[in-house]
C-alpha cells in the first residue's frame, strides 16, 4: 500500500501542468492546474461544467489508473464551489491527483493537483553555489549568498496577475529579528542589502550579500511566506540555517605538539574562505618534514615550489612547502611526512597570505623513536632449541638484528641468524631484518639448530636502521644477552636385568630440540640401531620388545644413546650395505669405522668400545650416554611352603628375574589320584588364578599368591607356577591336614589327695595315616621333575 501511493505520488508530479494561473481570474480554476493548501476563495465552476452532473467533491483514490478506493475526499457543495478555501484538515496530509465527482462518481477526464508550499533555505559561497557553509565561520570579507528554493510554489505563481514572495528573516547575536543583512561591496563602502519580499522569480534564487559591516557573532536565517497572504498566515516556514562571522586573519594548529619520527603530523590553516594561503617549514632542509603529495587543494607541483622561492619562502627542491586554498569555511588540513631520517628537533611551520601581509606559525617536536628487545625463557638456551625474540619499534618500520660474541668475525656484530657471515654493514641485507605491525611490535622465532656457534654468551642488538656496533650513534638500538649451552642426553633402563621375552624401556632426557636419537645395542655377535622420537619436554622412551628379548643370547648388552646436537645429523651411522659403522661421509677404516657383522668384525665389547671412540672423535659434534643391562635365563622360585589346615588362608610366595608387571599362572590342586565310588562325590579340591610381578628389594622380584583352603580335603597338594609371556615353570608341594593345630596350654597341678574315684581311661595314640596312592604316583613325578631339571643344568 505504502509503494503504491509512492508510486502515485510520483507519477502525479510527472504529470505536465497546466499554464501558470491567472486566466481567466487568479481564482478561477480549470481542469489540470495545480493549487495549494492554504490558499482562500478558489472557484470551481469551471471543473463543474466540464463533467456531467453537480459535482460533489475532489477525491483522491488509491489506484488512480482504475479509480479504485480512496484516500481523501474534500466535498464541494453548490455554495462551496465557487468559495472554497482548501484547510488543512481537508487534505489532511494527502498531496497530488485529485478527480472531480459527481453524485454517481469520478470523472476520469477531469483532475486538479493539490500541493504543499514549501522552501527551503541554505547559506552558501557566492562564486561557489555548492559550497555551503550552514554550520561554519567565515569572514567579513567572504561574499555568501542565501539559496531559496520553491519550485512548485515558483512555478504556479509566477506571472503578471500571480505572483508569490518570501522573506528571509534573519537572528542577531543579539536576539534581535532583522531582514536587511551585509552590504552589496567587501568594504561595507555600498548599500546595505534587503531580503524583505522577495518575489519567487524562479523556483532556485541566490541573494548575494558581504557582511563586511556586521557585527561578529553566530547568525541564525529562516525563510518566510510574504505573499499570498493566505500561505504567510498559514503556511510552515523554511529550516533555520546558522553561520558565524568573526575577524579573520590567518593561524595554523598541529594536531600535535610532539612526534616520533616515521609518523605523520597535520596542521590545519584558518583564514579567507577559498582563498590561497603559503605554508611552508622554516628553514628547511633535506632532513626536514615534507608535504604528503595527492592532497585536495594542497599544490606541491614544481611550479607552486618555485612561484614559493621566487619570494623566497622556501627552497625548491625540499617539498616541505605547499600552496594551500582554504574551503567555504575558510580552513584547509596539510598532513607533513617524516620518516627516520627526519633530523631530531623542533621544526617551525609558517602560514602566511599571498601579499607576505599575515602570517602564523606553529611548532612541531619531531623525536627519536625507541626499540625494545625482549627474550622469551630464562635467557637460557640449549644450540638446537628455538627463541622468541619481540619487542617494539616506533622509531622505523624495520628492526635490523645483529649479534656479537667470543671470537665471531667481527666484534662489530654479524647477522643475527647467520654469525659465519661477515661484518653487518650498512647494506641492510647483512642485517637481519623483521618487519614492525601496525602497532609497533615485531617478533622473530630464531630456530637454533645447525646455528653455527659454540656454547657461550651472546648479545643480540635491535637496531631501528642499517647500523653496525660501530655506528649506533645515529640510531635507536636495544640490546639482550642469551646463554647457548652444548645440548646433552641422560638415559637409564628399566631394569638392570631382563629375561628373555621380557621387555625392558630406555627411557631419558635429550637437552637443545633434536628430532631423535639413536639407539645402539651392542651385545656378543649383535648390534642393531634404531631412533626414538623426543617429546616436547625433551623425554625419549624406546621400547625393546619381547619378541626381541626372547632370541637375546644370555649375557651383558650395550646401551649407547646418541644425541645429534646442533646440526641435527647423526655424525656417526650405520650402513647395512657395506656392513660398517662409520663417520658420516666416510668409507676409511680404523678411527672412521668397523666392520659390525661378518668376516673381520669386531665383537660383543670391542664393537661397543670402536662405536664410543667414533662418538669420541674430534671432528663429531654428536653426544652420548652408555648404560648396560643383563640377559637371563627366565626362571621363578617358590618358597617353601610348610604344612597347612582345612579350613585356612594362607599365601604363597616366591622370587623370578620375571620383569614387572608379567603375569603368573599359579595351579594348587590335590595330588590324589585314584577311583571313586559312583555314589561319592568327585568334587575338585584346589585353587588357581593369575598374579603380577612386583617389585623387589634383594636384587630380584618377587609374586605372591593367596589361598582359601575352606573347600580344600585333607592330602597332599602341588603348586605350580608358570609364566604366561615365557616359557617357564616351577613346581613345589605340600600338606594340608584335618583340623586346626591345638595352642599348648599351662599344666595343671595335681592335688596333694586324689580323689576317691576311678582312675581314668587312657587312650591309645593315634597311629599316622599312611600316604595313599595318589601321594605315591606324586612323589614319583616330582622325582621325574627334578631329574630334567638337573639334565638340562
Amino acid at each position: 500500500m505504502v509503494v503504491t501511493i509512492a508510486l502515485l505520488f510520483a507519477a502525479a508530479l510527472l504529470v505536465a501542468p497546466a499554464a501558470a494561473r491567472g486566466s481567466p481570474g487568479i481564482n478561477d480554476i480549470q481542469s489540470g492546474e495545480t493549487i495549494f493548501e492554504h490558499e482562500r476563495g478558489l472557484n470551481l465552476s469551471a471543473l463543474d461544467s466540464a463533467i456531467t452532473g453537480t459535482i460533489t467533491g475532489l477525491r483522491m483514490h488509491t489506484d488512480d489508473d482504475v479509480k479504485k478506493g480512496e484516500r481523501n475526499f474534500i466535498p464541494v457543495t453548490p455554495t462551496t464551489m465557487t468559495n472554497i478555501d482548501i484547510l488543512s484538515s481537508l487534505v489532511n496530509g494527502y498531496y497530488g491527483q485529485y478527480f472531480v465527482s459527481n453524485a454517481t462518481g469520478s470523472d476520469a477526464s477531469v483532475s486538479i493537483y493539490i500541493r504543499k508550499p514549501t522552501a527551503t533555505l541554505d547559506v552558501v559561497l557566492e562564486d561557489d553555489h555548492s559550497s555551503s557553509v550552514d554550520g561554519d565561520s567565515i569572514s567579513k570579507t567572504t561574499q555568501i549568498a542565501f539559496k531559496t528554493e520553491a519550485p512548485m510554489v515558483a512555478t504556479y505563481y509566477n506571472n503578471a496577475a500571480i505572483s508569490a514572495n518570501v522573506t528571509i528573516e534573519f537572528t542577531t547575536p543579539g536576539g534581535a529579528k532583522i531582514t536587511t543583512f551585509g552590504n552589496t561591496k567587501s568594504d561595507g563602502t555600498g548599500d546595505a542589502v534587503s531580503f524583505k519580499d522577495i518575489r519567487l522569480t524562479a523556483g532556485q534564487l541566490f541573494n548575494a550579500t558581504y557582511p563586511a559591516d556586521t557585527e561578529a557573532g553566530t547568525y541564525t536565517a529562516q525563510v518566510k511566506w510574504a505573499y499570498p497572504s493566505a500561505f504567510a498566515d498559514y503556511a510552515a516556514k523554511s529550516n533555520t540555517v546558522s553561520f558565524t562571522i568573526d575577524t579573520r586573519t590567518v593561524s595554523i594548529v598541529s594536531n600535535k605538539d610532539n612526534v616520533i619520527r616515521g609518523n605523520n603530523f597535520v596542521a590545519t590553516i584558518t583564514g579567507e574562505s577559498q582563498t590561497p594561503y603559503y605554508v611552508y617549514v622554516q628553514s628547511a632542509d633535506d632532513k626536514s618534514p615534507t608535504v604528503r603529495a595527492g592532497q585536495p587543494s594542497v599544490n606541491v607541483t614544481d611550479a607552486a615550489l618555485a612561484e614559493m622561492a621566487s619570494k623566497s619562502l622556501s627552497s625548491y627542491e625540499n617539498k616541505s612547502a605547499a600552496i594551500v586554498t582554504t574551503n567555504a569555511a575558510g580552513t584547509r588540513p596539510i598532513e607533513f611526512e617524516t620518516t627516520t631520517t627526519t633530523e631530531e628537533k623542533t621544526y617551525t611551520i609558517r602560514v602566511t597570505s599571498t601579499d607576505k601581509a599575515k602570517y602564523d606559525t606553529v611548532k612541531v617536536k619531531v623525536e627519536k623513536g625507541s626499540v625494545t628487545i625482549t627474550a622469551s625463557g630464562d635467557r637460557t638456551y640449549y644450540i638446537g632449541e628455538e627463541i622468541t625474540f619481540s619487542g617494539t619499534n616506533t622509531d622505523s618500520d624495520t628492526v635490523y638484528l645483529f649479534v656479537t660474541g667470543p671470537n665471531l668475525a667481527s666484534k662489530d656484530g654479524v647477522k643475527a641468524d647467520a654469525p659465519s657471515t661477515k661484518t653487518v654493514t650498512d647494506n641492510a641485507t647483512t642485517f637481519k631484518t623483521v618487519a614492525v605491525e601496525s602497532d609497533d611490535t615485531w617478533e622473530w622465532k630464531f630456530d637454533t639448530q645447525g646455528y653455527a656457534v659454540d656454547a657461550g654468551t651472546y648479545t643480540y642488538y635491535a637496531v631501528t636502521a642499517a647500523k653496525n656496533r660501530a655506528n649506533l650513534a645515529d640510531a635507536q638500538y636495544a640490546t639482550i644477552s642469551v646463554v647457548l649451552r652444548k645440548g646433552f642426553v641422560s638415559s637409564s633402563a628399566s631394569s638392570t636385568t631382563v629375561a628373555k621375552g621380557d621387555k625392558l624401556f630406555i627411557r631419558g632426557n635429550a637437552q637443545g630440540n633434536p628430532n631423535d636419537v639413536a639407539i645402539w645395542i651392542v651385545g656378543t655377535n649383535h648390534l642393531v640401531r634404531a631412533t626414538e622420537s623426543v617429546n616436547d619436554d625433551s623425554s625419549f622412551e624406546y621400547e625393546l620388545k619381547s619378541e626381541a628379548t626372547k632370541d637375546l643370547a644370555a649375557g651383558q648388552y650395550f646401551v649407547i644413546v646418541q644425541h645429534p646436537m646442533g646440526d641435527a645429523k647423526f655424525n656417526v651411522v650405520k650402513d647395512d650395505k657395506p656392513n660398517r659403522v662409520s663417520i658420516l661421509g666416510t668409507t676409511g677404516e680404523g678411527t672412521n669405522g668397523f666392520i659390525y657383522t661378518g668376516d673381520g668384525r669386531l665383537q660383543g665389547s670391542d664393537a661397543a668400545q670402536a662405536l664410543i671412540d667414533l662418538l669420541n672423535n674430534q671432528n663429531v659434534d654428536d653426544t652420548y650416554n652408555k648404560l648396560t643391562f643383563l640377559v637371563q635365563e627366565p626362571w621363578i622360585r617358590i618358597d617353601t611352603i610348610s604344612d597347612k589346615y582345612v579350613g585356612t588362608t594362607f599365601t604363597i610366595t616366591g622370587t623370578t628375574n620375571l620383569g614387572v608387571d608379567n603375569e603368573i599362572l599359579v595351579d594348587v590342586k590335590s595330588s590324589a589320584f585314584q577311583p571313586t565310588e559312583k555314589t561319592a562325590s568327585g568334587e575338585f579340591s584346589g585353587d588357581a588364578g593369575t598374579v603380577k610381578v612386583v617389585a623387589g628389594d634383594a636384587g630380584y622380584n618377587t609374586w605372591s599368591f593367596d589361598v582359601n583352603a575352606a573347600a580344600f580335603k585333607a592330602d597332599e597338594y602341588i603348586v605350580k607356577v608358570e609364566s604366561i609371556e615365557s616359557d617357564t615353570t616351577a613346581t613345589a608341594t605340600f600338606n594340608v591336614l584335618e583340623g586346626v593345630p591345638v595352642t599348648p596350654t599351662p599344666a595343671t597341678p595335681v592335688p596333694t589327695t586324689p580323689p576317691a574315684t576311678q582312675p581314668p581311661a587312657t587312650t591309645p595314640p593315634a597311629t599316622p595315616a599312611s600316604p595313599g596312592f595318589g601321594a605315591l604316583v606324586a612323589i614319583a613325578g616330582l622325582g621325574a621333575v627334578a631329574f630334567l631339571v638337573l639334565r638340562r643344568d
